[in-house]
């Protein structure tokens, strides 16, 4: 494994505010966390945002990594040590962020997993596809990657702005960084008696239209192995479901009581 010079850092969407909870949003496959954009307004009514965002040449393995969003944590929390924390990943961030929370989960007040790449295993020819890539041209990868462009996300539900930073995000990582995070996904294995460790609520936010992963099935997978468990089932998503017009995640947490006093808004209306 070849060393890296970055490491991953947190990005302050728009503005520091220490005073409120802090909510982590880990990223999905592309790593970059520039796609939370279309939820920052909504988030920061009632949270400091952060958004971890990992390097395009960063080939660490699980434990490095969550032990480098742990430390990046904890030094947002000395500064403010009496605060909540909420920790959402999606996606490829949905298993680092079981894993984090797994690894310190004394940190975290609560926890959201959207579409979590958890379920991965559960589709045993997405291993063996995900292996083929391998003997995949390098030239080929920019044109792969408009056409899963519609199969990740439902596009007719996402503005144009964000279908463009979409499909560049994802052509930006390299294939070496592509195919490492597809072998940790591959081999992420944690055990329901591993889950029931978590004793935190819970929010798990499932798609019913991801074509890319079984979302539905393992939401309901998780439903049974946590016992402080709220499921939220969209509709009409796909599995980038955040970047679509409809969703503003702060809404869903809002309207499922998933909120703490700290972080409840009341009145709450985000134009977008």
């Amino acid at each position: 494994m070849s060393e890296i010079e970055s490491k991953p850092v947190f990005l302050t969407p728009n503005k520091v505010q220490s005073q409120y909870p802090l909510f982590v949003f880990l990223p999905g496959m592309d790593g970059t966390g520039r796609l939370l954009r279309s939820q920052t307004e909504g988030l920061e009514v009632a949270f400091d945002v952060r958004c971890l965002s990992i390097p395009l040449d960063d080939l660490t393995s699980w434990a490095d990594l969550s032990q480098q969003v742990v430390d990046l944590i904890e030094i947002e929390i000395a500064k403010n040590p009496q605060r909540k924390v909420y920790l959402c990943g999606e996606s490829f961030g949905g298993c680092l962020a079981i894993k984090v929370a797994l690894h310190s989960p004394q940190l975290f007040d609560r926890i959201i997993l959207v579409n979590p790449a958890s379920s991965f295993h559960r589709r045993s020819w997405y291993s063996w596809a995900s292996q083929l890539i391998h003997i995949v041209p390098r030239w080929v990868y920019p044109f792969g990657a408009l056409g899963l462009l519609a199969f990740i996300a439902s596009l007719d539900r996402i503005a144009p702005t964000e279908r463009k930073d979409l499909l560049h995000v994802m052509r930006s990582v390299p294939p070496e960084t592509v195919l490492w995070r597809l072998s940790l996904v591959r081999e992420f294995d944690v055990s329901d008696a591993q889950l029931r460790q978590l004793t935190q609520p819970i929010l798990v936010v499932a798609s019913r239209r991801d074509r890319l992963l079984p979302s539905v099935a393992e939401a309901r997978h998780l439903a049974r192995v946590f016992d402080n468990v709220k499921t939220v089932f969209l509709p009409y998503s796909g599995h980038a479901c955040l970047i679509e017009k409809d969703i503003n995640l702060y809404e869903i947490m809002q309207k499922e009581d998933f909120l703490d006093d700290s972080t409840k808004v009341v009145p709450y209306v985000v134009d977008r």
